[in-house]
């Protein structure tokens, strides 16, 4: 692994770390509020990014075959199911040095360590903490959505610039959305945020 690579796994496993010291620390009924992931509580995300904690390949494609090969379906269905797990199991797998690992099939460190930021960005943006990921690594992300020109999850950039409120940094032209770092992660990730703003999608 490059020395990027090493860099942004080790930022994935220090995303989860702090998720799971946040949520072990705050109040039991962090786990049922609404996350930014539309239509998931705190506890479903937490059971879906898990899932590499929890799932051998071999179980992951028996549950991506009952899911008929569509993986949002899957994510959906395992997330409903093991949300209810006891907390201290959920805190674990947070914590896994397996899930601390895991790589998307295709997508490397870049797309683990985006996974982990964007769904840890659902629970703390929605709680109003703190970003528990590293800042550089919510940057990092950052320049990959928008060097994607937020394609990876659907945003429409046309005529929109991109600028960081607690950073000099700003992409495109046309319309301005200015907002925190992880802020713009959550909104090129496809997320309404709690001021109600949203980026169109395509």
């Amino acid at each position: 692994m490059t020395e990027d690579g090493r860099d942004r796994q080790s930022w994935v496993a220090r995303t989860y770390d702090g998720l799971a010291d946040l949520l072990a620390s705050g109040p039991a009924e962090s786990w049922d509020a609404p996350s930014l992931c539309a239509g998931w509580q705190v506890r479903h995300v937490v059971a879906h990014v898990t899932m590499p904690a929890r799932l051998s390949p071999e179980q992951f494609g028996a549950e991506m075959a009952a899911a008929g090969g569509d993986f949002a379906r899957l994510s959906d269905t395992v997330a409903a199911r093991d949300a209810s797990l006891p907390v201290v199991e959920l805190l674990g797998a947070l914590r896994s040095p397996v899930l601390h690992a895991w790589q998307p099939p295709g997508g490397g460190a870049a797309g683990a360590l985006s996974h982990a930021v964007v769904h840890a960005l659902d629970v703390t943006l929605a709680l109003g903490r703190a970003a528990v990921a590293p800042a550089e690594a919510v940057v990092a992300v950052l320049d990959q959505l928008t060097a994607a020109g937020g394609a990876v999850h659907g945003v429409d950039l046309t005529g929109v610039r991109i600028e960081a409120a607690d950073t000099d940094r700003g992409w495109g032209t046309g319309e301005v959305v200015r907002a925190d770092t992880g802020q713009l992660v959550a909104l090129l990730g496809g997320r309404r945020l709690l001021d109600g703003r949203v980026l169109r999608r395509h």
